[in-house]
Order: C-alpha cells, then structure tokens, then sequence
C-alpha cells in the first residue's frame, strides 16, 4: 500500500474490565468511520494497569488466547474491515502468563501475536511477577495493510528491538504502552521523563528509516494499596515519521483519539537518501550479544 490511515485511542482505564471494553469499541467504532484502517490500543487496555503491586490473585484477569475477549475484538475488526492492535493479558498455562499483543486482520482473524520481550521491575511497575519474558521473537506480523513491528512498553527503550524487526521487514514499529509519573517527581524530572521517552523512540525512527506509532494511556491511576500514591499516565501518544518528525502527538492529560494518513512510500524515499542499513558492519557487531564488556 502507498498510505494508510491509522487511528491511535488513547484512554483512561476504570475497574470495570466490561465498562473498559465497551468504552474501548466505542472509540474503534468511531474511529473506523473517520476512515480508520489500522486502529492501536494502549498496553493492557481491558483494565487498570494492574502492575503497581504484587498480588497473585491479580493472575485472574488473565485469559488464554484465543479467548472470550480475543474473539469479541476479531469479531469487530471483521465487521468494521479494519486491522485491530490490542493487548491482552495472556494466561498461557497454569503461572505461566504474558503481556501479550494480539493483531486482528480485516476479515477478524488473528494474523499474529508478540509476547513482550523486555520486563520491567521498577517501584510501581512490577511485571516482572506478572510477566515471562515473550519467546516468539522480534517478528512482524503480516497483515492486509503491510508488516507490522508490534512491541510493548518497555521495549521501546531498546533500539535492537526495533532494529530487529525492522531488518525483519517491518513497515511500522507500533508500541502499546503504560507509562507515567510518580506524583512524588519534580515538575523538572517528569519533563525529563516525558521527553526522553519521545526522543527515544523518535530516534528509532530515524535509524531504522520507518514510522513510529506510540499509543499511551491517559489519566491517574491510584495504588490499590495506599490511594493517595499512585501512576499519572502522561498520554502524549504520538506518530513518528522516517525521519523522526513528529507527525501527529495527542495531549498529556485528555482521552483523544489521534488519526493520522501516513505515506508508506516516504520509508523509500528516507532510506535511498540515509542508507543505514546499506552502511551497517555487521561482521563487527559480534560484542552486542554480551551483556557487557569487561
């Protein structure tokens, strides 16, 4: 394809997980009717993002994939012709659980899956008890609109993630995602945080000479433990040309939904002008397989 239009729901999460659903084919509904073909949900966007504490009885908002709510987002990505970016929590066997991407092609089928690769354990974000690190690799998932490069969250920070979907043939690197402040950071280090997330993955664009699409919840979500703590998501979803320019960025603080026509054939254009993946040594990279030279 020469261009698509994506559309990129960035929400707020109540503790509803039906409410949240609902909510969510709403703003898909609306979305394909301004002309959406690809629609991107935020990371784990049935419920609260559950991660701010370790408790096992949280497990049970799992499910298995295919599942209930896997098959009522195919079912609208069928009856709406459009490809459908969600991410579920997936329940794989008995404690063994993933932070899972599930692509749904037009015809509602499921045209892949990325089990996320890269686990955080930070003070309010502890996946790591969630979550087993994915093991389906750094693949696109091809759809009837072109190779998608889905990662999530975390995996945003890493360029060898995006370098290796992109050498995989993706056409866009897309990332679900819950990110936020700590109400207890200065005005000064949320800025920081905010912005280097955006630069980051900016510059993912610019190496790897395709768009990015980064979709962000939105909204303050408080500790389950202790109320008056809790995540400010900072929203700021945003689109990414191949050369880094931002193409289209929702606010820090409101529901929106972000449409965006995106030329597919810019990716070319970039790359015959900045050929970096021409120029690569690949015989001298053998040292980014250690965790750290000595």
């Amino acid at each position: 394809m020469k261009s698509l239009t994506a559309a990129l729901l960035q929400q707020s999460c109540s503790s509803n997980r039906q409410e949240n659903i609902e909510k969510t084919s709403g703003l898909i509904r609306q979305a394909a009717a301004k002309g959406a073909q690809l629609v991107l949900l935020q990371e784990l966007h049935c419920t609260p993002y559950f991660c701010q504490v370790e408790d096992p009885q949280l497990f049970d908002l799992a499910e298995a994939i295919p599942g209930e709510t896997s098959a009522q987002f195919g079912k609208l990505a069928a009856e709406l012709g459009i490809v459908l970016v969600t991410s579920l929590f997936e329940r794989r066997a008995a404690g063994l659980y993933h932070n899972t991407a599930v692509v749904f092609d037009s015809d509602g089928s499921i045209a892949g899956s990325y089990r996320k690769m890269h686990i955080p354990d930070d003070p309010g974000f502890y996946e790591k008890f969630y979550f087993t690190p994915g093991d389906i690799g750094f693949t696109p998932i091809q759809t009837s609109l072109g190779k998608l490069g889905v990662l999530v969250c975390w995996d945003q920070w890493y360029p060898e993630a995006a370098r290796l979907m992109a050498l995989a043939g993706a056409e866009l690197l897309i990332y679900p995602t819950a990110i936020g402040w700590d109400p207890n950071d200065t005005v000064e280090e949320q800025i920081r945080q905010r912005e280097a997330w955006i630069t980051v993955q900016r510059g993912h664009a610019v190496a790897n000479g395709i768009p990015v699409l980064a979709i962000n919840r939105v909204g303050f979500e408080p500790s389950p433990t202790d109320p008056q703590t809790g995540i400010r998501f900072w929203g700021s979803s945003f689109v990414a040309g191949p050369q880094g320019e931002l193409l289209a960025e929702a606010s820090t603080d409101n529901e929106e939904t972000v449409l965006i026509e995106l030329d597919l054939k810019r990716s070319e254009t970039v790359r015959r002008i900045w050929p970096f993946l021409r120029d690569r040594r690949i015989d001298d990279y053998g040292e980014l397989t250690k965790r750290y030279r000595d």
